[in-house]
Parts: structure tokens; C-alpha cells; sequence
């Protein structure tokens, strides 16, 4: 008997319906074919001993399964479940009515219980385009399914519920989930937040232009400043992500196992932190499989990079190129795949190997040369990247023990997400352009004229400050981000003035 049951192969953050055609008749052979990778093949004895837990058996016939389209790649074992079905479906031992319907995805134990598997949000979302009712998952991943709206999604626990729903033995009431309520109660829900922070208001202000701009940015100070404490907290004062952002992160999370049972959807924005001895396949992406690296695990969020010179150079560099196109491309000889990476880049560093470089209070021990050297681990191309750049210094014992009130992360979230609508509103006509730092050299022109005042103080800095070319662009976008938080149509003096400042690095005699 010839029956055909419905599972999905997950290709980069995007999934596509595999058909499952199993066929049994007289014979004693297996035979599985369709491109199945070793994991699929081994599927086989993972379902014998699902089967007797059943009180099921192997068919003593010929199995023969083809998995369609025969030219994807199968990996996984998302597959077992549709699999087991479409083998009792054709013994006869399932009806085959509501075969049709389902799209099937699980991997099952020894015993028969469904245990949760990657990509499910994915599949999800390609069963409810498909035109498919529904789809039957593990218990452990019904919620994260469930986020698709007008599709019935299942939860099932062992293989005996699957072959009871299919027989009709039982009444099973599909999972639900309430987007709205869920993002009332868990947005913008931190661990972190800006009150924590004493000092560093100058650091702070930076930050908060950084995130209303979308803006990459460096630190750059001695040990125990508070960097990385700063760091943490700016993916708290980024504006809530919106539904189509949720979706599209919590998939590329889903497909690389990063979704645990209890989140249905990530309602707050990625923070991903990786360590300075982190590989460019693990940066990037990629692998036999190819999977998403931290860079699109920290799509629309922060990808923080500590102790930057620290990281090898070639994992640096990769950066450049999704720095700019917002989107990183893996190629390998049987597929190529694109991940998101619209990321914002935040850095610190040291300012020299030993730490105190231009410390108020304690001597640098580097000797002559050897700072110039440390900055030279980051490459230009790197650093044009960089818009801002900012000193962090030590924060003196009154600001530490004082209890005056601190602004909270929230307050100043609303005014960043009030500059992040005014460039919403400017960028309308522009197609992928959301904030001032994506401008192109011809937005720039349009957006970014400085009134006559701020165009003679741009023309002294560069000259007195030895400010390099590449910079004039950088301090432009910042400057018109500046002027969208004071709500300022045109860009002063004052917002020039500002962004300058926010240029360190290029600043002639930094390094000494």
C-alpha cells in the first residue's frame, strides 16, 4: 500500500515541504532513498523500537520511503515522526484520512516519546503558506509552533497520541498562544537597566545616540571603567521589537537550537557576547550544515565584541562585509544560504596593552610605540565602520556611593524610540533604509547639510584635529541622529559639535 505523509527541510531560517511516499509489498527488503544524511538513515532502528513499545511491528515486507524532492539534502532527525506514521499508514495499522492535513516533525526515543528538535518555527510558518490545517509536534515545541496564527498546531508526547489522533481514539485540543498578551507581559523585560550605572554620563549620552541611530560604537578605556556594564544594557533602551522583528528573530534562534521549551516567542532583543577566541565559522556562520552564526543570532539586537584587539584579525575583517549589507552569505559546495545580520556592533578595548594609556590618575607602562601598536591590531576598514568612538573613564568614589536618582533604561527608550520614528517617517520612500547610519552617500547629501555656522566649525575641526576624510561622513550621520532626538530638523552647530567629539581614534597624537 502506497501512502504519503508530510514533514519540512529547514535551508537557512527558511523551511520546505518534504513528501514522504512509503510504499509496502511483498518483499524483505528497506530501502530509503531521497538524499537522507546518516541521521535519517539511522532512523530506522529508532522506529522498530518505538513500534513494539506499541505494541506495533516492523512490516514483514519491503518498506520502501522516498523523501520528495529528491535533490534537498534530508538531515536530522525532525524526520522519525513522519516517517513512523507513513510506515503504520501503509501496514494499515493508521487510518490515512487526515494524512493530508499535517505537516509531521519529531524525533523519537527508544520508548516512543517525542523529544523537541530544532527549526520548528520555520516549519510552522511553511505548513501555514502550504495551504496544511496543521502540524503535529513534541510537546516541547507546540508553544514555539503555536506563535503562527490560523494554523492548529498539536503537541504530542509519544507516538501512542499520534497513532490515537490519527484513528480518531481520542480528542486532542490544539495549542494556543496569545501574541498580544505575550508581548504586553514580556517586552522590554531586562535584567539589565541604565539605573544601575553610576557616572558615565557622558558614556550614557553615547550609548543613547548609538541606539537612536543604529550606530556601531567602541569604547575605549582602562579596566573597571564599566565597558561591558554599559554594554549589556544597550539592547535596553533600543525600541520594542515589532512582530515581523520577532518572528524573524525567533526563527534564526529555532534553527539553531537556541529556543528553549518554555519561549514561545523572543520579545526582547538579542545580546550576544561571544569570546574573544571565537572562530570565523562560529562568527559568521557556516559548517558542513550551515548554520547561523553570532552575528545573525544577534540580528536586530547587539552583537558585543569585549577586549576587541584581543579577537584574531581574520575574524575581524569578516565583519566588514555584513557590517555594510546587513546580511551575511554562506556558500558551500552543496547549497548557499543567507542569514540575517542587521546588527548593531558594540566594542570596547583597552587603550594599550597594559590598560592606563591617558588615565588620569595612573602611569601607562608601555613603552614608546607600543600603544600605536596595540590600535594597530584594528584595521581602517574596521574602524570606518566604527561611527562612534568614546572614551570611558573611572568613575571617583562620590559618584559611586552617591544615592542621587539615575535615569531608567525605559526613559530613555522613549526618546530613541521617538528619534527612531522620525527616521521611519524620512525613509519611507527609501526601500531597506530604517536608521541614519544605513544613509548612502546621496541621502547623505539630501539629509545631512549642516547650516553655515556648523559647516565653518566642521571645516576648523578637521583641520585642527587632524580628523580624517572618512570621518567627515561618520560625524555627518551622527549629527543628524543628534538632531533627531532634540527633534531639530536641521542640523546646528550644537549636534555638529557633539559628533566630534564622539571621534576619538581619529584624533591625531591619541595614541601619543
Amino acid at each position: 500500500m502506497l501512502v504519503q505523509t508530510f514533514a519540512s527541510a529547514v535551508n537557512g531560517i527558511d523551511a520546505v515541504i518534504v513528501t514522504i511516499e512509503v510504499n509496502v509489498s511483498r518483499g524483505i527488503r528497506f530501502f530509503l532513498v531521497g538524499l537522507p544524511d546518516i541521521a535519517v538513515r539511522e532512523s530506522q532502528q529508532r522506529i522498530e523500537s518505538a513500534l513494539r513499545t506499541l505494541d506495533f511491528h516492523w512490516p514483514g515486507k519491503q518498506v520502501v520511503i522516498n523523501m520528495a524532492p529528491a535533490d534537498i539534502r534530508k538531515e536530522g532527525s525532525s524526520y522519525d515522526l513522519s516517517l513512523a506514521v507513513g510506515i503504520l499508514a501503509a501496514d494499515e495499522k493508521i487510518s490515512g484520512k487526515l494524512l493530508e492535513d499535517y505537516v509531521l516533525a519529531g524525533e523519537l526515543s527508544l520508548d516512543g516519546s517525542l523529544k523537541p528538535v530544532k527549526g520548528i518555527l520555520p516549519i510552522a510558518l511553511c505548513a501555514r503558506e502550504n495551504g496544511f490545517r496543521g502540524v503535529i509536534v513534541p510537546l516541547g515545541n507546540s508553544r514555539e509552533a503555536a506563535v503562527v496564527q490560523g494554523l492548529e498546531v498539536h503537541g504530542m508526547q509519544n507516538l501512542g497520541d499520534v497513532v490515537d489522533f490519527f484513528n480518531g481514539r481520542r480528542n486532542f485540543e490544539p495549542v494556543t498562544v496569545d501574541l498580544a498578551d505575550l508581548f504586553m507581559k514580556a517586552a522590554n523585560r531586562y535584567d539589565a537597566d541604565f539605573s544601575d550605572v553610576k557616572g558615565q554620563e557622558s558614556v550614557k549620552r553615547a550609548l543613547e545616540v548609538a541606539a537612536a541611530g543604529s550606530h556601531n560604537l567602541l569604547m575605549i578605556g582602562p579596566p573597571g571603567s564599566g565597558k561591558s556594564m554599559l554594554a549589556k544594557r544597550l539592547a535596553s533602551i533600543l525600541p520594542p521589537l515589532t512582530l515581523e522583528e520577532a518572528l524573524e528573530t525567533t526563527k534564526i534562534h529555532s534553527v539553531a537550537g537556541k529556543i528553549d521549551v518554555n519561549t514561545s516567542l523572543m520579545t526582547c532583543r538579542p545580546f550576544r557576547s561571544p569570546h574573544h577566541t571565537i572562530s570565523n565559522v562560529a562568527l559568521v556562520g557556516g559548517g558542513s550544515v550551515p548554520q547561523p552564526g553570532e552575528i545573525s543570532l544577534g540580528h536586530n539586537g547587539v552583537l558585543f565584541l569585549d577586549e576587541l584587539p584581543e579577537f584574531k584579525r581574520s575574524v575581524l575583517e569578516v565583519l566588514r562585509q555584513p557590517l555594510e549589507d546587513r546580511v551575511i552569505t554562506v556558500s558551500r559546495a552543496r547549497t548557499t544560504v543567507n542569514f540575517p545580520a542587521n546588527f548593531m556592533l558594540v566594542s570596547s578595548m583597552n587603550p594599550c596593552p597594559c590598560g592606563f594609556h591617558n588615565h588620569p590618575e595612573k602611569e601607562c607602562m608601555c613603552p614608546p610605540g607600543l600603544v600605536q601598536k596595540y590600535l594597530n591590531r584594528l584595521s581602517g576598514p574596521l574602524l570606518d565602520r566604527i561611527d562612534i568612538h568614546i572614551e570611558v573613564v573611572p568613575v571617583n568614589y562620590e559618584k559611586l556611593a552617591g544615592q542621587g536618582p539615575t535615569e531608567s533604561s525605559e526613559s530613555v527608550r522613549e526618546r530613541v524610540a521617538r528619534a527612531r520614528e522620525i527616521q521611519s517617517r524620512r525613509f519611507s520612500g527609501y526601500k531597506g533604509i530604517y536608521s541614519n547610519s544605513q544613509m548612502s552617500a546621496s541621502m547623505q547629501r539630501k539629509f545631512c547639510q549642516p547650516d553655515e555656522q556648523g559647516g565653518r566649525l566642521l571645516k576648523r575641526a578637521m583641520e585642527i584635529r587632524g580628523l580624517s576624510a572618512r570621518a567627515y561622513d561618520r560625524i555627518l550621520k551622527v549629527a543628524r541622529t543628534i538632531a533627531d532626538l532634540d527633534c531639530s530638523e536641521n542640523i546646528t552647530a550644537a549636534h555638529l559639535s557633539e559628533a566630534i567629539n564622539y571621534r576619538n581614534l581619529d584624533r591625531e597624537g591619541w595614541a601619543g
